[in-house]
């Protein structure tokens, strides 16, 4: 074993997190996940990266529809940015928060990234980061879009829902107003072609003389053939029936709504949403007979289809704490509140939001909330600059003659980008439910999470318990962990595909939150980990790719099994300090790769409990393989070298 002086970690009070409460395609030359071969630059060649075969041998990550391609990985005339050796974050670190931890900068007229397609496409995503504006509130910007040498289009960019600002890791500390520290840097663009393109097209994005901003980093590129749009089922009726008219940026709330609860009455039998940009600037709900200050009742019984995700698009033009007469202010001016048996499918919403917190204490809406309760189903749908994509469950105190939580609730197809918060969060004892075959990107809170809260009608039943997190890419949350599991019994974490947490595990089990105590078995199965782990709060805390922290609570009955996690920013997997115990933690069948600034498998000095490895292979790990730090009650066995309990590092827990 090597054993290596090391830097102290912090592993008790850790502050809560706030909560407010790319997978395997079906096309060759993947880079999904920022799994991009080291070169490219100028003069260099490539295209999608090919190192997420791995991923792709393990069937981790969701079959997206688009092709994925770093900048860094193809040919440009530009500066290569990379994050420094820990990956640090929140000081205006484009490389740390960057794919792969690696960008392109162009800052002159005629500097560019190229790169050749492997399939034909008709649309185009940029993962960018443009100036904000001096006094905030951010600019926008063009930037030239070229096909085999050809102009197509000038892409429009922003960079009013990036750039936050404050030296703080609390989230709602932070604001919109300039500072010299700055993190959730980039934004993306989206764009429909005129035309599609075949496979092998060389394109480009270029700054042309009239592309204003004054510098253009360029992380990532989508490609994508875009179906076109959907006929409108015979059984469905129109939004435009109630006087809803695409593409006038007219506000269609009030005729979204009309058809919405015609639906739920039984007068149609479903609703439909055309081709068409619609403006929404209330939240679509049921109407609250009893009165009270906010409304928090949710539709039932209602089925809502779009054209498809890139035809059939709300989005709202005022920030949520700008809105007036806003249905609540904590929930925004965007999106649907649920309350049970509805379905909604293939449509777009784009919120408006730009912060959490700081500057007034100002939220940035969530696209889907409420009860859900039994019969739900969402699927194909794309949220955008929302606080959260989708809170999943109500306090009971809210409106205890209407409790019912999440039991069966399914997401597929989910695409939900640039949160200021979580993505999907389930709570208030969500159950039997699951995100299956998603995408998540620059969240800025855990992608998934399950949260087995108190605020439940009895926390002896309403438990958040057998909820499954399957085949779902997560990329780059900003703040916080890809998947997190907080509580309860029966959840599994499973074939995931994760990469690039700025700061937080890539899977973390934890009892802080105070939520209902772990319980019977929680399993972690087929990930694919990337580049995960990372420093935060005040960067005193270092966190692994895979952590568990029982934070005064014990969280037995873990397995983590067939699971490969490499070139992790810290520790591969890390047992941390925090008052309980993790009993019996089963290991299995596990690869940890270069550790870059840690162990392969690591328990802390606090840490109580013990793991059983099987099968686990680790290699590259800067501070050790497997390593049990002084004052440690915590045993590991199965790993031939491993000196429990021996004084060896300098780092507390």
């Amino acid at each position: 074993m090597k054993w290596k002086q090391l830097r102290r970690r912090v592993a008790v009070g850790i502050p809560a997190l706030g909560l407010v409460a790319v997978g395997v395609l079906p096309l060759s030359g993947q880079a999904l996940a920022g799994i991009a071969p080291e070169g490219g630059g100028t003069g260099g060649s490539g295209s999608a990266g090919t190192g997420a075969a791995a991923a792709a041998a393990g069937a981790a990550g969701a079959e997206l529809p688009y092709v994925e391609y770093e900048a860094e990985a193809g040919t440009y005339d530009g500066t290569l940015v990379e994050a420094d050796a820990k990956r640090t974050f929140g000081h205006t670190n484009f490389g740390s928060e960057s794919s792969g931890r690696r960008s392109v900068r162009l800052e002159n007229t005629g500097q560019y990234v190229e790169f050749t397609s492997t399939a034909p496409t008709n649309s185009i995503v940029v993962r960018n980061s443009i100036p904000d504006a001096p006094g905030g509130g951010g600019l926008d910007a063009t930037l030239s879009l070229y096909a085999n040498g050809a102009f197509v289009q000038k892409l429009d960019l922003s960079s009013k829902h990036s750039w936050l600002y404050g030296t703080t890791d609390d989230p709602e500390g932070l604001t919109n107003t300039p500072q010299n520290d700055a993190r959730r840097l980039f934004d993306e663009s989206h764009a429909l072609l005129e035309q599609s393109y075949p496979e092998g097209t060389t394109f480009r994005l270029q700054r042309d003389a009239d592309d204003s901003a004054a510098f253009y980093v360029i992380d990532l590129i989508d490609l994508e053939q875009v179906a076109p749009p959907a006929e409108k089922p015979a059984a469905c009726t129109s939004i435009t029936e109630y006087g809803a008219v695409p593409d006038d940026g007219g506000d269609d709330t009030e005729a979204l709504q009309s058809a919405v609860t015609a639906d739920q009455n039984g007068e149609i039998e479903c609703v439909w949403v055309p081709p068409g940009q619609w403006r929404q600037e209330q939240k679509i709900l049921t109407e609250d007979l009893a009165g009270g200050q906010y409304n928090q009742v949710g539709i039932r019984d209602v089925d809502i289809r779009g054209a498809g995700m890139w035809h059939s698009q709300f989005s709202t033009l005022t920030p949520p704490h700008e809105a007036d007469g806003i249905n609540h202010p904590h929930e925004g001016n965007f999106g649907f509140d649920i309350d049970r048996n509805t379905r909604i499918s293939d449509i777009a919403i784009f919120g408006s939001g730009t912060i959490r917190g700081g500057d007034g204490g100002h939220e940035g809406g969530v696209g889907l909330n409420g009860r859900f309760g039994v019969g739900t189903e969402i699927s194909n749908v794309w949220i955008e600059h929302a606080n959260v994509g989708v809170w999943v469950g109500r306090d009971y105190s809210n409106r205890p003659e209407l409790w019912g939580p999440a039991d069966g609730l399914k997401f597929s197809g989910m695409r939900i980008r640039n949160t200021y918060a979580d993505g999907i969060n389930f709570t208030n004892g969500t159950r039997n439910s699951e995100v299956v075959n998603s995408s998540f990107r620059t969240t800025g809170d855990d992608s998934l999470a399950v949260w087995a809260s108190k605020y439940v009608k009895d926390p002896a039943t309403d438990i958040g318990h057998d909820n499954r997190f399957r085949n779902n890419t997560i990329q780059l949350p900003w703040r916080a962990n890809g998947v997190a599991i907080y509580g309860g019994y029966g959840n599994t974490v499973e074939n995931n595909l994760i990469s690039d947490t700025a700061n937080y595990p890539g899977i973390m089990l934890a009892t802080d939150h105070d939520p209902v105590p772990f319980s019977g078995e929680t399993v972690i199965s087929g990930n694919s980990l990337y580049r995960c782990g990372g420093a935060f709060w005040g960067e005193a805390q270092e966190f692994g790719a895979i952590t568990l922290f029982p934070a005064g609570q014990p969280i037995p009955g873990v397995t983590i099994k067939d699971t490969d996690i490499h070139d992790s920013t810290y520790d591969g997997i890390q047992f941390k300090s925090g008052g309980g115990d993790m009993p019996n933690v089963n290991i299995s069948n596990v690869t940890i790769e270069k550790s870059n600034n840690g162990a392969g498998i690591l328990a802390m000095g606090g840490a109580r409990g013990s793991a059983n490895l099987t099968n686990v292979t680790i290699t590259d790990s800067a501070e050790g393989d497997v390593v049990v730090e002084p004052g440690s009650q915590f045993v590991i066995n199965g790993w031939p070298d491993a000196e429990n309990g021996t004084p060896a590092r300098g780092r507390e827990g």
